[in-house]
């Protein structure tokens, strides 16, 4: 097991009084699933909550849903979301429903307060109770529904365990996971679905699986004896809609949205709730300098799930990591090192990186 040092933090201050340390755990792969840096546990297991999205998104692909019910690229982006209720959000999902010949009353999710701080403020002035459209995870339950449909199943108990589509998601997930995890536990997710707990080494892997198929498709170079060819486009697709289409992953003003935005489809990333993070990177002369073979993949986790601390704590590693350029790091900045303020707007305390960034074997700094 990895010792994990209490100086793996992210700390937060107070006028110079330390306040909170935020225990940080990230694994950074290549496409072989080489360990090339870590900091705290790499192998820590947590829930990839909707870290999970793309490949369960891949599993829906591979129902042949999309072609059943002419689903597109924006669609598919939408299934990896989780959104900020924004309009744009629901009217897509709404049209999903559509085209896969089901309605809002199928969906098995709940409504929640909206991720957006201005939806929010929207809904409670015009008194607006939201409905199971509006959940984050709309447009992959409106992806699951196509799914369950392009099997032939019923779909009144879509979000079971038991379900064929379910089944669908756990056979594609599993697959990707061995020989890494052969027994990869499933827990229940917050819009009801079962979602998949894994080691962070593994998740990273499973993000450097999507950028590297993405790189493999536009070489013509898919390679067979690690992915078939019909799955590594898929996951390639899956890059191309999130990079494509980032303000339906997040929305506006969200870390999903800014961070695909700022890196110009070198990189996809999506949350997990209570504090995981997966990106894949497409490889580049940055990539290959930190000893990576093909794509690289990152996951992070922050142990008490504070998600303004996990986007810190991502942006510092990718800027350790000399992945993207100045510029790019400038416009995420705020997330890297978000001002501390009371209620007047005055400067309280300020976050720093206690960190350690560990290089292993083969890699390079």
């Amino acid at each position: 097991m990895t010792f994990v040092q209490c100086s793996d933090t992210v700390t937060t201050d107070r006028g110079g009084v330390i306040e909170n340390r935020h225990l940080v755990h990230a694994a950074i792969v290549d496409s072989t699933g080489k360990l090339l840096f870590s900091v705290g546990d790499p192998t820590r297991i947590t829930l990839a909550r909707s870290a999970a999205k793309p490949i369960q998104s891949l599993a829906i692909l591979e129902t042949g849903a999309f072609d059943k019910f002419d689903f597109d690229d924006a669609d598919l982006a939408l299934m990896c979301a989780s959104h900020s209720s924004e309009e744009q959000h629901i009217a897509r999902a709404r049209t999903m429903l559509l085209k896969a010949n089901a309605n809002e009353a199928d969906m098995r999710c709940g409504p929640h307060t909206p991720l957006s701080g201005a939806v929010n403020r929207a809904w409670i002035k015009s008194d607006y109770a939201p409905t199971a459209i509006c959940s984050n995870c709309s447009g992959k339950h409106a992806g699951m529904l196509a799914g369950a449909k392009a099997l032939g199943a019923e779909t009144e108990e879509y979000h079971l365990s038991s379900h064929p589509i379910q089944l669908q998601v756990r056979r594609v997930f599993e697959e990707l996971c061995y020989p890494d995890e052969k027994n990869v536990p499933w827990g229940l997710d917050g819009c009801n679905l079962p979602a998949p707990a894994t080691s962070l080494r593994l998740l990273s892997k499973l993000y450097a699986t999507v950028a590297a198929s993405a790189d493999q498709l536009d070489s013509d170079n898919i390679d067979q004896h690690t992915i078939s060819q019909l799955r590594a486009r898929s996951l390639a697709r899956i890059y191309r809609a999130m990079s494509q289409f980032p303000e339906l992953v997040g929305g506006e003003g969200r870390f999903c949205t800014e961070l695909m935005r700022a890196f110009k489809g070198d990189l996809i990333g999506k949350l997990g709730a209570d504090g995981c993070y997966g990106i894949g990177i497409r490889e580049s002369e940055q990539t290959r300098k930190l000893g990576a073979k093909g794509a690289l993949g990152i996951a992070v986790k922050i142990e008490d799930g504070n998600v303004d601390m996990l986007y810190a704590a991502v942006v510092e590693i990718l800027k350790r990591l000399h992945i993207g350029t100045s510029e790019t790091h400038q416009v995420l900045e705020s997330f890297r090192s978000p001002k501390i303020c009371n209620t007047v707007g005055v400067v309280t305390g300020h976050v720093s990186h206690s960190f350690r960034l560990r290089a292993e074997v083969g890699a390079c700094e």
